[in-house]
């Protein structure tokens, strides 16, 4: 069963992963809308059926090739965005988790044009989704 992204009827639930090696986060270059072109972490639309933490990491494992272990939660993120006459485009629920490296060489696939290690200081060098940079300010990762 396909769901429709665009003009949604209700929100879409989705997954975000912080992959953490030591002091490094691993970044994603998103290969489709929303958001072609811009850099995030590695996540996606949970399934039906599929528990949110099997959600993310699975979508970690897809879009990375590394397999990871969820270290906990951080947050929750709504992605909204309008078109031209107000009308809501997109409407995502995001869960965001901090995940850190179990198995696995990082390669980028499936949703990711490219995959870069960066550590915090180094977030203002990268042009992230807006909905990736106000939550990382939120959470106080966002370099001042």
């Amino acid at each position: 069963m396909s769901r429709q992204r665009e003009y949604p009827t209700r929100p879409i639930a989705g997954v975000g992963v912080m992959i953490r090696d030591g002091k490094r986060y691993l970044l994603i270059k998103r290969a489709a809308n929303p958001d072609k072109g811009l850099w995030s972490v590695p996540g996606g639309l949970v399934e039906v059926g599929e528990r949110i933490e099997d959600a993310a990491v699975r979508e970690a494992l897809e879009e990375t090739c590394l397999n990871v272990e969820l270290v906990k939660r951080l947050g929750v993120v709504d992605k909204i965005e309008h078109d031209e006459k107000g009308e809501v485009y997109y409407h995502f629920v995001i869960i965001q988790y901090l995940a850190v490296v179990k198995s696995g060489d990082m390669c980028p696939m499936d949703d990711a044009l490219e995959a870069e290690w960066v550590t915090l200081d180094q977030l203002k060098d990268y042009k992230l989704t807006n909905s990736l940079k106000d939550f990382l300010i939120d959470i106080g990762m966002y370099p001042s």
